[in-house]
């Protein structure tokens, strides 16, 4: 039993370890280059959940193109999620399904939380659209994304708040499902 509380107690401590680490980690502290929103915010919390042993690459690069699509925008107007928006909402998935496929009475729950960590997020940073939390058009500005810095500046930052707000959102099924 005491094993089973101090599992639960220590995936909340990995979670905040997990961003510390990040922050020392990439940029604009750390050497670590950029890979994507995406995959940084899914392949760490897979990392916090003991689950490298899924291959973990294999979701690095199923998460990669979230980033990019990011930079979409269609005939009216819709622009792209924020990389760490999709990788964070792939691992709620994750997490409220567990380590088996998800029961599908717990869909709508999925959809709940993720419906709150979007609104969530655009509380704290006022979109969730890479266009505009970047505030350029990747599709024609990515030089210039380069040049200022701006995932080392601006993305890294929703990075770590897409994985501390995961952790809040999903604490119940993170106890019960993820020790």
């Amino acid at each position: 039993m005491t094993s089973n509380i101090n599992s639960q107690k220590d995936i909340f401590e990995r979670f905040k370890a997990k961003i510390e680490e990040l922050k020392v980690s990439l940029p604009p502290y750390g050497r670590t280059p950029g890979n994507s929103c995406a995959a940084h915010t899914l392949t760490n919390i897979l990392d916090v959940l003991n689950k490298k042993e899924l291959d973990a690459f294999y979701f690095n690069n199923l998460a990669v193109p979230f980033s990019g699509f990011g930079s979409y925008v269609n005939e009216k107007g819709w622009k792209g999620p924020c990389g760490a928006v999709s990788g964070a909402i792939a691992a709620i998935g994750l997490i409220i399904g567990g380590q088996e496929k998800t029961n599908p009475q717990e869909v709508p729950l999925v959809f709940t939380k993720v419906i709150q960590f979007a609104d969530k997020f655009e509380k704290k940073f006022g979109s969730i659209s890479c266009h505009e939390l970047c505030g350029l058009d990747l599709t024609k500005q990515y030089s210039t994304y380069n040049k200022e810095n701006i995932w080392q500046k601006k993305c890294v930052n929703f990075i770590y708040h897409a994985i501390e707000l995961v952790s809040k959102l999903t604490r119940k099924d993170l106890k019960t499902k993820w020790k």
